[in-house]
Order: structure tokens, then sequence, then C-alpha cells
């Protein structure tokens, strides 16, 4: 089942500084003639597809997701669930998203997109 996609404004403005810093990095790139990505790219181009991942299949195994007790979910506080997906793993300061179900049904809201302290 593919989710419809909510996003509290910390993710979406996170989401979108990725964004604009690997397009910088590919323009510059490409201006350059450099072949070898910038690692915001690569940064970016993995939040994206954990993105894709969980409005397709939220239990999808890469994504190692997990109940996470230090957020309150956003519509539902004490009742319902946040969860956190692995964009990253085995890298210092690993990217982490976090989302919820809700608040419509077939809905998933992205609450935070961080790196692991």
């Amino acid at each position: 089942m593919a989710f419809k996609e909510k996003w509290l404004e910390p993710a979406a403005e996170t989401y979108d500084q990725l964004r604009e810093k690997a397009k910088t990095a590919f323009d510059n790139r490409k201006k350059n003639k450099i072949k070898k990505s910038n690692p915001s790219e690569g940064l970016f181009k993995q939040v994206d597809k954990t993105i894709k991942l969980l409005l397709d299949n939220p239990k999808h195994p890469s994504l190692k997701t997990h109940a996470y007790d230090s957020l309150a979910h956003p519509y539902n506080p004490g009742k319902e669930k946040v969860f956190e997906a692995y964009a990253q793993n085995n890298t210092p300061g690993a990217y982490r998203v976090f989302w919820c179900y809700g608040p419509g049904k077939g809905e998933i809201t992205f609450i935070a997109i961080t790196p692991h302290p």
C-alpha cells in the first residue's frame, strides 16, 4: 500500500536544505568537470530513498524501522507511536528519519530528519 505524505516544518526544512546542498554540489561538480560525486549528493540520495521506501512500505527491512519513545506523536501524544527509520548506517552522524502514521488513514507524517547523535 502506498501512503500519502505529510510534512512537519522541521522535516520539510531539512529535506529542502539537503536537496539544495546536493543540487549545488552537483552543479559545481559538472561545471568543474569532476566525476566523483560529493558527499552532499550521496546524503540526499540516501534520505530521498528512505522517504520513498517509507511511503511504499514502512516495514521494509533495510529501513530498520522501530518505535522511538523520545518524541511525542504530533497528532495523538501518549497514544500513538513515533518511529525511526535509518537513512544511513555504520556512518558517524548517520541520518535518521522520524515519522508517524496519520493524521488520516493511509498517511505518513515526517517529523524530523536528523543526524544520529
